[in-house]
């Protein structure tokens, strides 16, 4: 495949995106930062590296001001390594990240969990944790959506059966909700 021709199919990608979909994602993260809930990322390997870039992008780019007291609060669970692999080493690696969400997490908490299979076990055990908790949960997916699909309260799909090019779609997501949500959060055009 030519440069060229990959331009053209993860352009084609793009498009096969459901834009009501993401509308919807960019409500619920209004929503939170209106109701001051957290919003909590998930995700292992590339999409633990866009899980840790989101949440960075929510917390810090939606700043208009570094002295603003209202900030939409968000967090990586694939960033505190030492917590993660105590759970990993202890308990488990399956409940990693069900395990921080029992410790930081309060009923209309949002946990956005991204996998390109949707079957991540780790990822599967904390959205059926945050299911039956009282959580708002977000499934960023790939190929068919797998069991993320399915039990996610939201969901945002790309439709792709290619690991690397749903993680890059991913991350075009993410980057167009960061750039939109502080005009929603201020009322701008």
């Amino acid at each position: 495949m030519t440069f060229q021709e990959y331009l053209s199919y993860f352009n084609q990608s793009l498009t096969s995106l459901n834009t009501t979909e993401i509308g919807q994602f960019l409500d619920l993260l209004v929503d939170a930062y209106e109701n001051d809930r957290t919003v909590f990322v998930i995700g292992n390997g590339g999409s633990a590296a866009n899980a840790s870039h989101f949440a960075n992008d929510l917390a810090k780019g939606t700043l208009r001001s570094m002295d603003q007291p209202k900030r939409l609060r968000a967090l990586s669970l694939t960033d505190n390594v030492a917590l993660m692999t105590a759970y990993g080493n202890d308990e488990g690696y399956a409940t990693i990240f069900e395990q921080q969400l029992r410790t930081y997490a309060r009923p209309g908490d949002i946990v956005v969990a991204i996998s390109g299979s949707g079957n991540s076990p780790n990822v599967i055990s904390a959205i059926e944790w945050a299911n039956a908790n009282g959580l708002h949960t977000v499934g960023v997916t790939g190929f068919a959506g797998g069991k993320l699909k399915q039990i996610a309260s939201t969901t945002v799909h790309v439709p792709l059966n290619d690991m690397c090019t749903s993680e890059s779609v991913h991350s075009v997501i993410f980057h167009y909700v960061a750039i939109e949500l502080p005009k929603r959060l201020y009322k701008e055009s």
